[in-house]
């Protein structure tokens, strides 16, 4: 079984990767953990501290090929407002909540909740069940939260 001890941020690698492994967004915080990928095959994951992943991420592997973290799809709500005003409301009300929120141009995802839809829909919104990749945004108080690349360098931790 191979070992995983670096990682690159998305974009940054050209070459295609060997394999993929797809997670849920509560899933891709990691420091530690076997990994199945989508071949069968298992890897570990050991790195020195937790790590946010993002998709499109690329776990290196001892033998310097990578492994593409993917964005599993998730069973999220779409959020649509009357106008950019309303969407910033509704983003108040759900980050007053402390919901984890991917939050676009002209809409924003949520996990769903039967009472944060009735909450939104009282508040006029149009919500929507979708499946699809979930990359909330992290609050300001996550270490790792902000997946900041440039503070790490390459993040070689060998």
């Amino acid at each position: 079984m191979q070992h995983i001890h670096s990682y690159r941020p998305a974009g940054e690698i050209s070459d295609p990767p060997v394999d993929v492994v797809t997670l849920p967004h509560d899933l891709r915080h990691l420091r530690r953990k076997l990994l199945h990928l989508s071949n069968g095959d298992m890897v570990m994951l050991d790195l020195k501290e937790a790590v946010l992943f993002h998709h499109g991420d690329r776990l290196v592997l001892e033998n310097g090929d990578t492994v593409e973290v993917r964005a599993a799809p998730e069973k999220l709500f779409e959020v649509k407002a009357r106008d950019p005003l309303h969407l910033i409301e509704l983003a108040w009300h759900l980050g007053n909540r402390h919901l984890s929120a991917q939050i676009e141009e002209g809409r924003i995802l949520i996990l769903r909740d039967h009472v944060i839809r009735s909450m939104l829909q009282g508040l006029g919104a149009t919500v929507t069940d979708i499946d699809e990749p979930f990359q909330p945004a992290r609050g300001a108080y996550h270490a790792h939260g902000g997946h900041d690349h440039g503070s790490h360098g390459h993040h070689a931790h060998d």
